[in-house]
């Protein structure tokens, strides 16, 4: 497989130098892994493949690392900004040389110490990775094919009136309603999420949990996946426990976690007691 500048590769390693090792990168000739670039629970043999990722350094040549980055080219990450100079602002993306962000590319002045949701690229001109802000270039731009209950990737992008804005499998737009977040999440965060109707206009609503007994909302689910796991099937909250104590347990409000229970209650799942509810049956 050929190395990509800004993506993970297997390689082979062709000769040990005092200050680290080249590898047969194919089209680029042999490609430097430098000894700082090896992490200390990794070995290196020649003649041995090994998995590195391949950027540019400092003066623009491309060498290896076997250091993971926090993104690759065509992710987007929440990444934190490490400097600004007269030419844009650097982030921190896991490695040592840091992702360029050219002033062009901010929606606006990036600042220290502050986190950035970004597109990683290959700036064709300078033929450097790069990373930009201006998110909407790079989503909704090509069709997505998917159906309902389908898994699928998420990143967290702003928070909405409705819910929550995300990504979905690094393409398409996509809506958690906040009756559908049963949690709180936080802007770039990656996680899970599954189809719950696909939009005329291709857009997608988004459900955190897979659907599973008929009639089950995700509080419901949630509900009967933490009595299942109990030892004694039983979770010590009732209607009348104190909102935050629901929310600090359940991680709901506790409108939801009643809905929930009152559900689980009708299918027969559960039974009500003065102190706790307890599971009668596993469906």
């Amino acid at each position: 497989m050929f190395p990509k500048i800004g993506e993970f590769c297997t390689l082979d390693v062709v000769k040990e130098v005092s200050f680290g090792y080249y590898l047969d990168g194919g089209p680029f000739g042999e490609i430097l892994l430098p000894q700082n670039e090896v992490m200390d629970n990794v070995e290196v043999t020649v003649d041995k493949e090994i998995e590195v990722f391949i950027y540019n350094d400092n003066e623009n040549r491309i060498i290896a690392t076997t250091r993971k980055p926090l993104a690759k080219v065509g992710d987007f990450a929440n990444l934190q900004c490490k400097d600004v100079n007269e030419y844009g602002a650097f982030l921190d993306w896991g490695l040592m040389k840091q992702l360029f962000v050219p002033f062009r590319e901010q929606l606006k002045r990036m600042e220290v110490g502050r986190h950035y949701l970004v597109y990683v690229y290959v700036d064709e001109e300078t033929e450097r990775l790069a990373a930009s802000a201006r998110i909407n270039r790079y989503v909704g731009k090509e069709a997505i094919y998917t159906k309902k209950g389908e898994e699928v990737d998420l990143t967290v992008v702003k928070r909405t009136d409705l819910g929550y804005k995300v990504i979905v499998n690094g393409k398409a737009w996509g809506l958690i309603f906040r009756s559908d977040a049963y949690k709180v999440l936080n802007i770039g965060q990656q996680l899970k999420g599954y189809i719950k109707a696909v939009r005329e206009d291709g857009k997608l609503d988004i459900s955190l949990r897979k659907k599973g007994i008929d009639g089950l909302n995700d509080a419901a689910e949630i509900i009967l996946s933490k009595l299942q796991k109990s030892e004694d099937g039983r979770m010590y909250l009732t209607d009348n426990s104190q909102p935050e104590k629901i929310r600090q347990m359940m991680n709901m409000s506790k409108k939801m976690f009643k809905r929930g229970v009152g559900i689980l209650y009708k299918k027969g799942v559960i039974s009500l007691r003065k102190d706790f509810i307890e599971l009668v049956e596993k469906p």
